[in-house]
């Protein structure tokens, strides 16, 4: 059966990473795997900037920011649109983190309904970002995403993390408050993700593994941009 997966989150949350490494992974077992980048504004993570990568792996990528090689609105609609028309066995869509990246998936929203196989529509969450420290905030902004996205969230995936100075300890924080969130919600973790030293780290405490989900080991794959870089810092 096709599996769809739509990762959808807040700017930032590690939507962008999480994509590659649910594509390299399907690529190692053999699956054939295509990636949708949605994100039509967001120069910090570039999937494009991996072209080349993914392509050793056997992996097809549609993004928006194919500078010089001709991708236009009708284009990038088509090749959308051969993620429900042909043979996948896995399509993984990165949503940008704002309104216009979530508009972008909801005019989509018939092809999905259409769909017949496995839908899985992912909220990354990772709780040292703005607007994702609390329960009440993850909820909030979920709701909006679901509105523009014309989707409604399947899992949450536990991404806490403070980049370069990542520990186990993030993934503690957020297992708190996104253990939380499921319960008032009702929506299950669908994964927790990190670098494999913290999340063997958090895994060795013996949390309730609904809260946890499947653990996913992150390779890095992605880097700023220099330009963004400079403007951002750490």
């Amino acid at each position: 059966m096709k599996q769809m997966i739509v990762l959808i989150g807040n700017y930032g949350s590690g939507k962008t990473e999480i994509a590659i490494n649910l594509a390299v992974n399907a690529a190692a077992e053999g699956l054939r795997t295509l990636v949708i980048d949605l994100d039509k504004v967001n120069d910090y993570f570039r999937m494009s900037d991996r072209v080349s990568l993914l392509a050793d792996k056997q992996i097809r990528l549609v993004s928006p920011t194919f500078a010089g090689q001709g991708v236009t609105p009708s284009s990038m609609s088509a090749a959308v649109a051969s993620a429900f028309t042909d043979e996948w066995e896995l399509v993984v869509f990165d949503v940008g983190g704002d309104a216009a990246g979530a508009l972008s998936l909801g005019r989509y929203h018939q092809d999905f309904a259409a769909f017949d196989g496995e839908l899985c529509v992912y909220d990354i969450v990772n709780v040292f970002r703005p607007m994702s420290e609390s329960p009440e905030k993850i909820l909030k902004l979920k709701e909006e995403m679901e509105g523009f996205a014309r989707q409604k969230v399947t899992a949450f995936v536990n991404n806490s993390n403070l980049l370069n100075f990542a520990s186990a300890d993030d993934l503690r924080r957020g297992y708190d408050v996104i253990a939380e969130t499921s319960r008032r919600s009702g929506i299950p973790v669908a994964l927790t993700t990190g670098r494999k030293e913290c999340l063997e780290g958090f895994l060795a405490d013996g949390r309730d593994p609904a809260y946890i989900g499947r653990p996913l080991a992150l390779e890095t794959y992605m880097h700023r941009s220099w330009e963004a870089f400079t403007r951002e810092g750490f």
